[in-house]
């Protein structure tokens, strides 16, 4: 059986974080995959997840601070068990708008990424829905992303589907440079608009089953929930974990 991992980042607008890694424990995660905040107090976070069991095999970690300062990003990682850092986001201000710009973007990131692997760590990039909306050239960021053949790819899944894109084709395209996924769905047009949208996995519109068994067959080992916006995290939780169980 798949053990499942929890992006923290669902549970922001809940309780303290020992609350929220109590409720996952006792639900039947394994895994969480911290971001920005928890790393405020390591030693804090660490002595949480000691008293859980809960483990964090990935991060999500700010694009400045993996860029410009290498060993403080190492330092969270090593001591929250960090094995997988991951560049999640940048803001609209700082997105490139050609082809040019996110070639020049993505030499950044697989620079930075560099130290980090030769110190054993796994690196990747994760998308929203922009990496996959062409630019004036026809091509897609993503693809300008990942032509750096360092930078992995921690596949929201769901993202991709709002971008407009078959889930399917994407994993059949990059499978080999999957090193996670996002597990999270989407809501029918028009419904959950409290959630902008977002539904728990299995209760939304893309098809889980199949999306799960080709990137499991592609080597994808780590599977992450992900709400973007949930009104109950407890009841995100806890149905996205029985949906996937359940496959």
């Amino acid at each position: 059986m798949t053990d499942f991992s929890y992006q923290l980042y669902s549970s922001r607008n809940f309780g303290p974080l020992s609350d929220t890694l109590g409720m996952l424990a006792a639900l039947g995660y394994a895994h969480v995959e911290g971001y920005g905040p928890v790393y405020a107090d390591l030693d804090a976070t660490k002595t949480a997840m000691d008293e859980t069991g809960l483990t964090m095999p990935s991060g999500h970690f700010a694009m400045d601070l993996v860029a410009e300062d290498a060993a403080q990003t190492m330092k969270i990682a090593r001591a929250l068990g960090i094995e997988k850092i991951i560049v999640p986001f940048i803001l609209p201000d700082q997105r490139p708008t050609d082809a040019e710009g996110w070639t020049s973007f993505a030499k950044r990131l697989s620079a930075a990424g560099k130290p980090l692997q030769d110190a054993g760590f796994d690196f990747g990039w994760h998308n929203h829905d922009f990496e996959f909306k062409a630019l004036p050239s026809g091509e897609l960021p993503i693809d300008i992303i990942l032509a750096q053949d360092n930078v992995g790819f921690e596949f929201d899944v769901a993202w991709a589907a709002v971008a407009g894109k078959d889930p399917a084709d994407v994993i059949a395209r990059y499978g080999d440079r999957i090193i996670a996924a996002h597990v999270k769905d989407r809501a029918p047009a028009g419904e959950n608009a409290d959630e902008d949208g977002w539904a728990d996995a299995g209760h939304g519109t893309l098809d889980w089953p199949a999306h799960f068994r080709a990137l499991k067959a592609a080597g994808c080992d780590l599977f992450v929930m992900e709400h973007d916006k949930p009104a109950d995290d407890n009841r995100f939780a806890s149905r996205a974990l029985a949906t996937m169980q359940s496959l």
